[in-house]
């Protein structure tokens, strides 16, 4: 489980230099980015934060994510 302290410091790295890239825990193993729609993987408890992996899900409904999220 992803501790709230590090929730509320993790932003979204595609949109954190112009939005606030608010993140929110779907599902408790996804982080979804409030002002793209990237969603992030959280695999063995480390979010996986890489913009190319946000990308593969941003078309995928937050109720659709994979649990648990497939491994690299």
């Amino acid at each position: 489980m992803l501790s709230k302290d590090l929730l509320e410091i993790l932003r979204c790295p595609a949109c954190v230099r112009e939005k606030e890239g608010l993140l929110v825990l779907e599902r408790d193993c996804w982080l979804v980015c409030q002002d793209c729609g990237r969603k992030y993987p959280i695999v063995d408890e480390i979010p996986v934060m890489l913009i190319d992996e946000g990308d593969k899900w941003i078309h995928t409904a937050a109720d659709k994510l994979p649990v648990p999220p497939p491994e690299r």
